[in-house]
């Protein structure tokens, strides 16, 4: 699979784009563990055009962690046309849209996933960005505002014309959000559409192995995009693409992810301060699976997210590692 002069291999597996999760550090550390590509969090064209520190800070890439793409959102053209300038200045290997973000602050505002009931201006936005820069431009979207207007097969079609080199398509309406069961069927349909030559990428309720390649078999999509499943769980990676090659789902120790996790921790302290480096990386600690099978872990995970300092965490960690875990076995 291509995006443009960006090569991918057969039925990449990626990383999607999340706010507050999929900083530099994260992608890296899932690029390691067999992530095909990465994506950045969200970058508001709005404040990137004003010189947001923090927003500006979104733009870094690392260079062991490419190929990765830059994905922004707006809901007016000259703003998103002047941010996809400044993104191509990164240098990222690709530039996103985001027309899926279902959140209220986002999508009640007209950007995001609120395109979707304004897709003239959708696809206005798309062509002058495509003609913007000279990076490949691909577009993440739903299936529709809602039940009743799943218009996505219609509207993948409408975006290829606006020269767009792929589209992912998250299986929920933006009424849905995040609940319900993703429609696999629906994207399925997308792929099948003769019209549609751009390479499709399938997204949501992939949280195993065995899901993502029954959603390969069964949608026929060109690759997958992981999102809330990675989240604590850099090693998904490695768990969906070895047994995606080979058949077999690799064995990953407990000793082996909780060194990902501490790497998080630290490299989340290093980049931004102690205090909001811990505060930071609780949604990975609350989130990972790693802790999910432990019986009556609630006073334990009370005080992993309690924690201020890298010590008072190490401590918790530590506990937890050599002390409740050795009790259980060494393949949760």
């Amino acid at each position: 699979m291509n995006i443009g002069n960006v090569e991918l291999g057969n039925r990449p597996v990626m990383l999607a784009p999340m706010e507050d999760v999929t900083d530099s550090s994260f992608r890296l550390i899932c690029k390691e563990q067999g992530a095909d590509l990465t994506y950045t969090e969200f970058v508001s064209a709005d404040a990137l055009i004003r010189s947001i520190a923090a927003t500006t800070r979104k733009l870094h890439i690392a260079e062991g962690e490419r190929p990765t793409a830059i994905q922004i959102y707006g809901r007016e053209v000259g703003p998103m046309v002047e941010a996809a300038k400044i993104v191509e200045q990164a240098h990222p290997d690709i530039l996103d849209i985001n027309f899926g973000c279902p959140v209220k602050k986002v999508a009640g505002k007209g950007a995001g996933a609120g395109m979707l009931r304004d897709i003239p201006r959708m696809l206005e936005i798309t062509r002058a960005v495509v003609d913007a820069v000279n990076i490949p431009v691909t577009v993440k979207t739903r299936l529709g505002w809602d039940c009743n207007s799943k218009i996505i097969v219609d509207l993948a079609e409408q975006l290829q014309d606006c020269g767009i080199k792929a589209i992912t398509v998250h299986g929920r309406t933006r009424s849905q959000m995040y609940t319900g069961e993703a429609d696999w069927d629906e994207i399925a349909r997308v792929k099948a559409n003769p019209r549609l030559h751009i390479p499709v990428i399938g997204n949501g309720d992939i949280t195993t192995p065995e899901r993502l390649v029954e959603a390969f078999e069964r949608s026929g999509v060109d690759g997958i995009m992981v999102g809330r499943a990675s989240i604590g769980a850099p090693w998904i990676f490695k768990e969906m693409t070895e047994y995606l090659r080979t058949g077999v789902k690799p064995v990953v120790l407990v000793s082996e992810k909780f060194a990902l996790l501490r790497r998080q921790i630290r490299e989340s302290v290093e980049r931004i301060d102690q205090y909001r480096g811990i505060l930071h990386i609780r949604r990975h600690l609350a989130a990972s699976p790693l802790f999910k099978c432990i019986p009556d872990f609630r006073p334990t995970r009370i005080a992993m997210l309690k924690a201020s300092t890298l010590d008072e965490l190490e401590a918790v960690l530590s506990h937890i590692e050599n002390d409740i875990i050795p009790a259980l076995h060494d393949t949760l």
